[in-house]
């Protein structure tokens, strides 16, 4: 399943553009405009490789939950049947990890964050976002503002197919713009917080921030 699950994600021609996507709806990341879009020091994949930070965990949709928590209005849980009730939105993006390869011309789908946040309602003294992940009580930070750009989402299908365990199914977070580390695989819950708190990468050395146009890859 994962070789054939491999070969359907393998890009055999050029990158689509955006002006190739048809869906009035798909949010089209505005990083996918730029002339060049692979960033300094990045290659191109036709590939979508594969890493993890520990291990896979075993997280089946009966099992998952998303908590949104901090300093929000209300506490929200969701499990699977009450995730797949939400708003959906469709995402046309680029894709940056910090090992330099980027796969162009990804296509998510799932819940925006800003639906999710402002169904929590936000906090004035929010200013920041740790997304925790189910691996060994892996962490990340982001920038509320980051985390609520137009063009991140948590998504659970990447190019029509369902996202796998290896690429942190049966939801991930994605935010185009920063690096993917920044986009938790696996992820568990969302926490609004008034203060910074580097994750796991960010406490291993890793950029704050995580821009690839600027080449933010260790601090």
């Amino acid at each position: 399943m994962t070789e054939d699950h491999d070969r359907a994600k393998y890009q055999a021609g050029d990158a689509h553009g955006p002006h190739q996507v048809s869906d009035e709806q798909t949010i089209v990341s505005s990083d996918t405009h730029r002339e060049n879009r692979i960033p300094p020091g990045q290659s191109r994949t036709r590939k979508w490789p594969v890493l993890h930070a520990t291990i896979v965990p075993e997280v089946s949709k009966e099992t998952w939950s998303l908590r949104v928590f901090g300093l929000v209005e209300k506490e929200l849980t969701y499990d699977w049947p009450q995730f797949q009730t939400l708003p959906r939105v469709k995402v046309f993006a680029d894709f940056h990890c910090v090992t330099q390869w980027s796969r162009l011309s990804n296509l998510w789908e799932g819940v925006s964050t800003q639906y999710l946040l402002q169904q929590a309602g936000i906090l004035p003294e929010a200013k920041f976002v740790i997304c925790y992940g189910y691996d060994n009580g892996w962490t990340t930070n982001l920038p509320l503002e980051e985390f609520l750009s137009e063009d991140a989402l948590l998504a659970d299908t990447h190019d029509g197919r369902e996202i796998n365990a290896d690429h942190g199914g049966p939801v991930r977070g994605m935010v185009p713009k920063l690096y993917a580390w920044k986009s938790a695989k696996w992820i568990k819950a969302i926490e609004l917080s008034a203060t910074d708190r580097p994750g796991y990468w960010e406490q291993a050395g890793y950029h704050n921030l995580g821009d690839p146009w600027r080449e933010q890859r260790f601090g």
